[in-house]
């Protein structure tokens, strides 16, 4: 058997060609991107009352009365935030009141004697001495002026957090919901938050009120006026004194 040698120009041609086949594979891989992958946003609720539901739960309520250090006591302004607070918690109140007393500080002194003021109006409000505990701190940064502080739990209506932005408000390959007409997710959110802050009475947002009872007495005079066929409007005489003026006719 016998081996033939190559020649040099078939080694020349199989250089060439093993240096293109090597330029080749450089030029396709940089080519290759690595972009991260598409990842969809959940569909949500087309209802923003859905997508931002609000949920009634119970949170603090909280004063603080500021105390100087060379005299104790409060001031009008701060007598009667303490008294609006002492009569608020008889309506809305779930727990105890709890006064934050601070100790360590230049105004513990001071503060020690602001709070039998303290106690003295909020027994005047009514709250049972019972319904009052007091617990000492210490501020943790000194920069800051301790503080008596007042807070009791209540039921409390709340939505959010807003201002998230799952998708592009603008088309874009990542978000569909443009293209559906869609509302974005963030909207209605601003309404459900200052809606829940306004409302006086969160459990009103899960049920209605109690009706009160009926006016008899009125109710009464309406029915007679009914079965004799009279009108049964009020008339009201003081209205036909508010008459408007003649001045320029």
């Amino acid at each position: 058997m016998t081996i033939k040698a190559k020649s040099p120009a078939d080694r020349s041609r199989a250089v060439r060609l093993a240096v293109t086949l090597i330029g080749l594979a450089v030029s396709l891989g940089a080519c290759k991107t690595f972009d991260a992958p598409i990842v969809a946003a959940e569909p949500y609720p087309d209802d923003y009352r859905l997508r931002h539901p609000i949920a009634v739960t119970e949170a603090d309520r909280s004063i603080v009365v500021f105390v100087g250090t060379g005299r104790g006591g409060m001031t009008a302004a701060q007598r009667a935030d303490v008294m609006g607070m002492a009569q608020t918690w008889l309506r809305e109140g779930t727990g105890g009141i709890t006064i934050d007393m601070p100790v360590g500080t230049p105004n513990a002194r001071a503060a020690h004697e602001t709070l039998r003021e303290i106690r003295a109006i909020v027994a005047a409000a009514g709250v049972p001495p019972r319904g009052v505990s007091v617990r000492q701190y210490q501020p943790k940064d000194s920069r800051h002026m301790a503080a008596i502080r007042l807070n009791y739990p209540r039921i409390s209506a709340t939505a959010g957090p807003c201002g998230l932005w799952p998708d592009d408000l603008g088309p874009s390959y990542k978000n569909t919901s443009w293209f559906d007409n869609k509302s974005y997710y963030n909207f209605g959110c601003a309404h459900q938050r200052n809606l829940a802050a306004m409302v006086d009475e969160p459990s009103d947002l899960v049920q209605p009120r109690a009706e009160s009872p009926a006016y008899t007495m009125r109710r009464n005079t309406a029915f007679e006026k009914y079965r004799k066929g009279v009108s049964t409007t009020t008339i009201y005489p003081e209205g036909d004194k508010a008459k408007l003026s003649d001045t320029g006719k």
